[in-house]
């Protein structure tokens, strides 16, 4: 185990016990890592490292929502990348990268999964949602949730793709300090 993973376990493990220093410490350094991670990969695909940043936002998010699926007896390091591994396969299907190989050999990885958590995590995401402005909303709602194009997202709102772009991207960040704020609290 390196000192790395022994630092960030040890602020998941005070995270889940409700030390709310340690979880946005613990975001804070994934949200560092996770850039780099993510600029790396884009730029290895072609693609604008611009995007970076959502991806940093949207993961995060997800092991805010999805900390409580994480085995305290399991190495971390391996979890937050499958998480970031999966977000970014999500962005590359979202933006019809036909090259990205999807590994099949994880499907039951991602399908064994508790509905009742994942239910609750639907609950709370919606909750968090409606503290949107409604453009944010749909637009995070349409792309995120939905699955749709930025294109169809553009339609389905009413607002101009680039609209949808700049609405998800302050949108996840606005979720992400209400998430930062509900852990101050």
């Amino acid at each position: 185990m390196t000192g790395l993973e022994i630092e960030l376990k040890d602020l998941m493990l005070a995270s889940l016990n409700g030390d709310a220093a340690s979880h946005r410490s613990l975001l804070d350094q994934l949200s560092r890592r996770l850039r780099g991670y993510y600029k790396a990969k884009l730029a290895a695909l072609g693609k604008a490292t611009s995007e970076a940043e959502d991806l940093v936002q949207e993961t995060v998010l997800a092991i805010h929502i999805k900390r409580h699926t994480y085995d305290p007896g399991e190495p971390l390091t391996p979890w937050v990348h499958a998480i970031a591994r999966y977000k970014l396969i999500d962005f590359l299907r979202r933006n019809r990268v036909g090259h990205a190989e999807v590994p099949i050999d994880d499907a039951d990885e991602m399908m064994a999964h508790d509905d009742h958590a994942s239910a609750e995590s639907t609950y709370d995401v919606k909750r968090l949602l409606e503290r949107l402005p409604k453009a944010m909303q749909c637009a995070i709602e349409a792309v995120k949730i939905e699955g749709l194009s930025i294109a169809e997202a553009a339609k389905k709102c009413g607002q101009s793709e680039s609209g949808v772009k700049v609405n998800i991207h302050r949108g996840l960040r606005a979720l992400a300090a209400l998430i930062a704020g509900k852990m101050r609290t």
